[in-house]
C-alpha cells in the first residue's frame, strides 16, 4: 500500500512551521521531503514527518542547534533523554558564568571597587610548549580547544612525550562573537625528542611572572572568562604594571569532571613593572 504523502503547506498547517524552516529543515537533511517532483520541484512529506517536525519546533524552543537536534532525533533507545539531558546542563552552566559577567559589567558601570575577583601573582619557569594556532569567534573556541587539545595530545603519545604541566591558551587578541583572536593553544612538554608537525609548533614560553585570578567550575564560560580578563588588567593598570605578553588561560586535568565549586582554570596576564606595556610599543 503507496504511503499517503502531504503538501509543504499541509505540514506547515500541522505543524505551525514556516515553510522557510521547513524548506531550511530540509535542506540541512533534518528534514528532507519523502518526494520531491523532479518537474516542479513540489515537495511531499510522510505522515510520520509530522511527528519529526514537531519535535524539531520542540527541541528549537529549547535553543538547541540544527546540528545537536539531528543527533537527537536520529538516535534511539534513552540516548535522546541523555542528549537533551547533557544540553541543558551545559546552557545552564552558561547562564550561571553570565550571571557573573553581568555582576563585574554592574560593579564596572556603577564605579564600586571591583571585589568579584581575587588577583595574585606568582613567577612561571621559562618552558617548552607544542602549540596550535587559528583565528577564531567566541561561537568557535570551544571546538578549537577540544579538538587542538586533541591534536597535541597525540602529538604527544606518538612522540612517547608527556605534559610537564597543565595546558594553556594564549589570547593574542581579543575574542568575541566580533573579534577573532588569534589564540594559541599550548601544551608544555620537558621532551626533547618532540618535533614540530603539520598544524603543530614547537617553542620556548619564556618565563615571566604573571598576575592571574583563580576560576571555579561555575565560572568555566566565555561570559566570566572575559570578566576575568578585564578583571586583572584593571588590577594590573592599578598597581602600575605593565603587560609584558598576551593574556592567557591555565585549564587543570579536572577541567571536565570537576563540580561546580571546584577549582578549574586560571586567568593570567604576564606583567613588569612599568607604565607602559610592551604590547602597547609594538602597535604603535
Amino acid at each position: 500500500m503507496q504511503e499517503e504523502l502531504i503538501t509543504i503547506g499541509e505540514l506547515a498547517t500541522r505543524t505551525r512551521l514556516s515553510l522557510k524552516a521547513l524548506r531550511l529543515y530540509g535542506d540541512r537533511g533534518l528534514l528532507p521531503p519523502a518526494r520531491v517532483d523532479p518537474r516542479t520541484g513540489f515537495r511531499r512529506y510522510g505522515l510520520a514527518q509530522v511527528e519529526r517536525a514537531r519535535r524539531i519546533a520542540l527541541l528549537r524552543a529549547t535553543g538547541m542547534s540544527l546540528a545537536r537536534i539531528a543527533e537527537v532525533l536520529d538516535s534511539s533507545g534513552e540516548k535522546p533523554v541523555r542528549l537533551l539531558t547533557s544540553y541543558w546542563r551545559e546552557q545552564e552552566s552558561v547562564h550561571v558564568a553570565r550571571r557573573a559577567a553581568v555582576g563585574y559589567a554592574r560593579e564596572v558601570l556603577t564605579g564600586r571597587s571591583l571585589t568579584m575577583y581575587e588577583i595574585s601573582e606568582r613567577d612561571v619557569p621559562e618552558q617548552k610548549v607544542l602549540f596550535v594556532q587559528r583565528h577564531v569567534t567566541s561561537t568557535d573556541l570551544p571546538g578549537f580547544l577540544a579538538d587542538s587539545s586533541e591534536l597535541l595530545f597525540s602529538h604527544l603519545r606518538q612522540a612517547g612525550a608527556g605534559l610537564s604541566g597543565p595546558l594553556f591558551a594564549v589570547y593574542h587578541g581579543l575574542v568575541s562573537e566580533d573579534s577573532d583572536g588569534p589564540v594559541e593553544i599550548c601544551a608544555p612538554t620537558q621532551s626533547a625528542d618532540v618535533e614540530p608537525a603539520g598544524r603543530i609548533g614547537v617553542r620556548i614560553e619564556p618565563a615571566h611572572r604573571e598576575a592571574y585570578t583563580a576560576l571555579t567550575k561555575r565560572h568555566e564560560g566565555y561570559s566570566a572568562m572575559a570578566a576575568a580578563h578585564d578583571a586583572v588588567g584593571v588590577w594590573l593598570a592599578e598597581h602600575g604594571y605593565a603587560v609584558s605578553a598576551s593574556n592567557r588561560e591555565v585549564y587543570y586535568p579536572n577541567w571536565a569532571t570537576a563540580e561546580p565549586g571546584e577549582h578549574v582554570a586560571d586567568v593570567a596576564i604576564p606583567f613588569r613593572p612599568g607604565s607602559i606595556s610592551d604590547l602597547e610599543k609594538v602597535n604603535r
